[in-house]
């Protein structure tokens, strides 16, 4: 098999340059199974997920596809070129200040109003019909009379390709951090084939972030077809893949994840060949219990507790180093938690603020 690449105008720059994403698609002549979106690289300083779907490319050519298939890489040009000196700043919209990743179109469907006038339909009829009622309105929104923010029309242009396709994986890394998953309650057993340790598992609600943006139509609407006496399995499966830390690439790690995806697409027929997923101890816990702990005071951070590793209540967690006040017993300040955690990811910086958020942990976590 063998990608066609093409490219896609998202926008356009002051000086009348056209902003572009590239895009690597294969179409079966007769697909039998989901067809797939995988982006990576919405936040300019989260590069793996390119190495990872350069990684997927090459298994790819070694398997036959029974789905159609849809890769882009670098989905955010304006955020991966925003440097500062050695750093790339593209988290945030700089002309709004608004999270790339929270630019999404929430679709508010009256899905009461919309299955009254088409419980007619068959499965199949019903999942095209409001499948295109979800396009339509990313097109509406697209070429509204009053225009739209840069980072706006970017993220809906995403979304129209996501919103095409069956599964849709969206490729992130965190500042520093270890390897995990956003994966919602309904869709939890998918979790079990994808080669990362850790797995959040998020309420079925829109946050603003393109995997929520996805699947909670989906969900909303087989909810209530379920109140009115007809079930309908959720179409759809989306997930955010936290693939380690960003300003890094790693080609070697990118195979392992690669091959987890493979495996995730193995059980979905995706590709004709079936493939076992990696071996590993996975855990998970729910949304609510993945929390922040914010630094109590500003200075220099020793981060002690390491990502992906058990942290027990009361082990050390960080110092806080204030030569400030050198001679005094507040110069250095340990501090930890009175629960235990999982430490998924920490600032990147070792100089904060108080209030600074240093570290996202896991608690009540348990295995899957």
């Amino acid at each position: 098999m063998s990608f066609t690449q093409s490219s896609l105008k998202i926008g356009e720059l002051a000086t009348g340059q056209d902003l572009t994403i590239p895009i690597f698609s294969h179409e079966c002549e007769s697909a039998t199974a989901p067809s797939v979106y995988i982006q990576a690289n919405v936040h300019g300083a989260e590069v793996q997920g390119n190495a990872v779907i350069y990684q997927l490319m090459k298994l790819l050519e070694q398997y036959t596809l029974c789905g159609d298939i849809t890769l882009v890489p670098l989905a955010n040009p304006l955020g991966i070129n925003q440097k500062s000196g050695e750093f790339t700043l593209g988290r945030f919209d700089p002309i709004t200040g608004v999270n790339w990743n929270r630019e999404y179109l929430e679709h508010n469907v009256d899905v009461a109003a919309w299955y009254k006038a088409n419980d007619s339909l068959s499965d199949a009829d019903l999942i095209t019909q409001y499948k295109a009622v979800l396009v339509e309105a990313c097109y509406t929104r697209l070429d509204s009379e009053w225009g739209i923010t840069t980072g706006h029309q970017q993220a809906i242009n995403l979304q129209v390709m996501a919103h095409q396709a069956d599964i849709v994986l969206d490729l992130h890394t965190g500042p520093k951090s270890c390897k995990h998953l956003y994966c919602p309650e309904y869709d939890a057993q998918a979790a079990s084939f994808f080669s990362i340790p850790y797995t959040l598992l998020i309420p079925n609600d829109f946050g603003g972030a393109m995997d929520e943006s996805v699947f909670c139509p989906w969900w909303k609407l087989a909810e209530h077809m379920k109140s009115v006496g007809r079930d309908l399995q959720v179409p759809v499966s989306a997930f955010t893949l936290e693939l380690g830390s960003q300003e890094k690439i790693n080609l070697e790690d990118a195979l392992i994840d690669a091959k987890g995806i493979l495996a995730y697409l193995s059980e979905r027929g995706v590709i004709e060949q079936k493939l076992v997923p990696a071996t590993m101890k996975r855990y998970a816990c729910y949304l609510k219990d993945y929390k922040k702990y914010h630094s109590p005071l500003g200075g220099m951070v020793e981060y002690l507790a390491e990502v992906g590793q058990p942290l027990a209540a009361t082990e050390p967690l960080a110092n806080i180093l204030r030569l400030d006040l050198y001679g005094t017993d507040r110069a250095l300040t340990p501090l930890n938690l009175n629960q235990a955690c999982v430490p998924i990811l920490h600032f990147a910086s070792a100089s904060v603020y108080q209030g600074t958020e240093l570290y996202k942990v896991m608690t009540k976590v348990f295995e899957i």
